[in-house]
């Protein structure tokens, strides 16, 4: 069974995925918002395909470690998307991740649009990876 990291966003769905031994998360996608219907259902599909029992959601936060008004649709989103599902739902502080992640990219890829297009699933990345270890 594998984890995955989302990077959760109005416009876009940084997801990232573990090995199946839960110690190193890697970049999988990002999802360009369309419906909630159809990301739901390629959500699902994602979750079925690759074995997925546990997800590690980042959840806005600001400086003051208070949650920011994301925070609820970031919630709310999940709990759609797990409803039916025997699966684990992890929110975990995101802070910087989007940060780290830019600043990452920056090192390998200077074309701020192609940088862009990645990020989320970086970001995503990171908020898995750190969850991994510390487990």
């Amino acid at each position: 069974m594998r984890a995955m990291g989302i990077d959760f966003g109005l416009k876009r769905i940084g997801i990232s995925l573990s090995d199946e031994t839960k110690f190193l998360a890697s970049p999988y996608t990002t999802l360009h918002r369309k419906t909630q219907s159809e990301d739901l259902t390629y959500l699902l599909s994602l979750i079925k395909n690759e074995k997925i029992d546990e997800i590690v959601c980042g959840l806005p936060m600001n400086m003051q470690g208070e949650e920011q008004d994301i925070a609820k649709s970031a919630r709310d989103f999940m709990s759609e998307l797990t409803k039916n599902l025997n699966i684990s739902v992890n929110f975990v502080d995101e802070r910087l991740s989007s940060v780290m992640a830019e600043d990452m990219l920056k090192e390998k890829i200077k074309d701020w649009r192609k940088r862009k297009e990645k990020l989320d699933a970086v970001a995503a990345t990171i908020i898995l990876q750190d969850y991994l270890d510390t487990k």
